[in-house]
């Protein structure tokens, strides 16, 4: 997967690498799957308390004016399966686009054969707000 921290304003993406059990064969699946793997990480999170920053994550958040340590605070862990809907809900309402390497992904259960080392990118798109002149 391809990752931009949020908060950073530097034009630099990471490329984060994610284990599937199973290669996914449709969008479906991959939104899935990865919904899965990023709750389970937030759970353990959660689970471990981590606080823990990097010198850059810090001088990154300062820069916006916000330092954020990464702690859950909350009690309640996610339910899964709710997580799972509203990031299938988001792809439908076209809140954001996936895309593998420069190949737009537009549809849910349409066959795709995924392989190992492909280059997954979740593209959040803000919905912006203004004056009309």
């Amino acid at each position: 997967m391809n990752i931009k921290q949020l908060g950073k304003r530097k034009d630099t993406v990471h490329k984060v690498p994610f284990e599937y059990d199973t290669a996914p064969s449709t969008l479906r699946e991959l939104i899935t799957e990865t919904v899965k793997i990023c709750v389970a990480q937030y759970i353990s999170r959660m689970d471990r308390g981590d606080a823990v920053l990097t010198d850059e994550q810090i001088d990154d958040m300062g820069r916006i004016g916000k330092i954020a340590f990464g702690i859950v605070y909350g009690e309640k862990k996610p339910d899964v399966d709710e997580a799972v809907k509203t990031a299938i809900q988001g792809f439908e309402d076209g809140l954001f686009r996936v895309f593998r390497g420069m190949d737009e992904l537009t549809e849910l259960d349409r066959e795709e054969k995924f392989n190992e080392g492909d280059e997954i990118t979740f593209i959040r798109l803000t919905m912006l707000a203004g004056r009309m002149w």
